[in-house]
């Protein structure tokens, strides 16, 4: 496969960027979309250029290092991580234009590299639970209801790789505070933290710069894990009724 790529280059944080033109040849059809990053960058080391930037990790679909804007998709024209695509969802001759997140709680670092440190910060706000230290518990001490485990697993999901605020139009990260504040909200392990984590958490959101959100729905398409759009309702009720609650008190 012959291709014209189209990348966002960008030097730093402060740097003004622009799309770059860069032609790759013999790219297999079985390349994942960053190894096809790899074959350029290898031209571009040969030619003595500076290799594009961008992230990644695990190269398993587990990890959401590897989050790219592609042709305008988030993660590209398939519902999966960027590691995940494959260039036979392209044709021979195509040009694609490769971006990173765009959103103003993630700002560039380099290339196609962002900070989503806020992810993390949304985390730290209220993404745990009180378990006492020492030895590990019996696995069956504390029975779990099957609807209950499978709900919790279903948010656990997330790999907080940003695809939702990317597509949404406001650039809301609801969907995946929805994730973390649910998978844990269910649970019976969660219980003594379930009305601080949902406020704790959501105001850290609005405090990192994310958008509002007006339940568009984009945020659900794109997410490769398939987290419900239903995760943002639930997260709403609880967030509510700690409100109501902390107004008794």
């Amino acid at each position: 496969m012959k291709l014209t790529l189209r990348v966002w280059r960008q030097r730093n944080a402060d740097a003004d960027g622009t799309m770059s033109t860069y032609e790759v040849d013999d790219i297999s059809p079985d390349m994942s979309f960053l190894e096809m990053l790899d074959t350029l960058n290898e031209e571009l080391i040969l030619r003595g250029e500076d290799p594009v930037a961008f992230d990644h990790d695990c190269r398993e679909g587990i990890c959401g290092a590897c989050s790219l804007v592609i042709n305008g998709d988030a993660h590209g024209p398939e519902r999966t991580t960027t590691c995940q695509l494959h260039m036979r969802s392209f044709e021979d001759g195509d040009t694609i234009d490769i971006e990173p997140w765009r959103a103003s709680a993630f700002p560039v670092i380099k290339d196609l590299v962002v900070d989503r440190s806020a992810f993390d910060r949304i985390i730290q706000a209220g993404g745990y639970i009180t378990a006492p230290t020492g030895a590990a518990p019996e696995a069956h001490a504390t029975p779990v209801p099957k609807p209950d485990a499978d709900l919790a697993f279903e948010h656990a999901e997330c790999i907080g790789c940003g695809a939702c605020v990317a597509a949404c139009p406001n650039g809301a990260a609801m969907l995946f505070t929805s994730a973390k504040v649910n998978h844990l909200n269910v649970l019976p392990q969660g219980a003594p933290e379930r009305e601080t984590r949902v406020l704790d958490m959501v105001e850290q959101m609005d405090e990192e710069g994310f958008g509002g959100c007006t339940l568009t729905g984009e945020c659900a398409t794109a997410c490769p894990k398939g987290i419900p759009l239903m995760s943002i309702t639930s997260m709403n009720k609880e967030w509510l009724r700690a409100t109501r609650r902390v107004a008794k008190q």
